[in-house]
């Protein structure tokens, strides 16, 4: 039986192009570190530590990870780095909103799930700090739902598309993976929650944007498209609560 329906936001719940979005937020970001980490090599030292936080094993959380990779040969204080991203995630971030449209329906079929009493998760890689992930929630106007968890940089120690990461959000919701449908766009991230036993309906709303997988992407989940189940539903957004309706049968 349905118990849980967990949704990715990235070209799930918001839509954008990834590189393009990549080119306006690594600038803005690298102005906070202007005086410790020259620009020209902000980029890669930022991609170098979230690709370490991306291989986390559960032995610590995502911030822990990444700082510790972030700062590896430099003498900085990792409170002081982390306010720089925390406070451009406070007043930068939403300088982005612009870049993202809303595939239609969003609210509709949060309500529906609601209204049957399923929990909700949002299950986005959790790279970004609670701040951050709220506010693209919030930039697809969902920012008042009432989730069961939203994953972030602080309250996970695996990140997608480790099956650890599915794993560890079943047992913070108290829930078994055959009772989860998970909601996102991406074969690799989101659709490989299927190895651990969970449904799986993959979202199409994102298609018409263009899409270059970025070198981390491609080095973090290397193989691991091989032997990933064809989703067992496939439709926009909009059609979430037809799949949900079918497994509460």
């Amino acid at each position: 039986m349905l118990k849980a329906v967990l949704f990715d936001i990235d070209n799930t719940l918001i839509l954008y192009d990834e590189a393009r979005f990549l080119q306006s937020y690594f600038p803005m970001l690298a102005a906070r570190f202007k005086d410790i980490i020259p620009a020209d090599r902000f980029a890669d030292k930022l991609m170098q530590a979230t690709l370490v936080m991306h291989q986390n094993d559960g032995s610590m959380t995502n911030r822990e990870r990444f700082l510790g990779a972030f700062c590896q040969g430099a003498d900085w204080s990792r409170d002081d780095i982390w306010s720089r991203f925390e406070n451009f995630y406070l007043e930068d971030w939403d300088k982005l909103k612009n870049a993202v449209k809303i595939p239609d329906h969003a609210r509709e079929v949060f309500g529906d799930i609601s209204r049957k009493g399923l929990k909700i998760v949002i299950a986005t890689n959790p790279i970004f700090p609670l701040v951050a992930q709220i506010k693209k929630l919030e930039w697809a106007g969902l920012g008042d739902i009432d989730a069961a968890l939203v994953t972030n940089i602080d309250n996970m120690s695996f990140c997608k598309p480790q099956l650890g990461y599915f794993q560890q959000i079943c047992g913070i919701i108290g829930e078994k993976p055959q009772g989860c449908l998970m909601v996102g766009d991406d074969p690799a991230n989101d659709m490989v929650a299927a190895k651990i036993g969970m449904k799986t309906y993959q979202t199409v709303d994102s298609l018409d944007h263009q899409e270059i997988p970025l070198e981390i992407s491609r080095e973090v989940i290397g193989k691991n498209t091989e032997g990933i189940p064809s989703a067992d539903f496939k439709g926009p957004l909009a059609c979430v609560p037809q799949a949900v309706d079918i497994l509460l049968k």
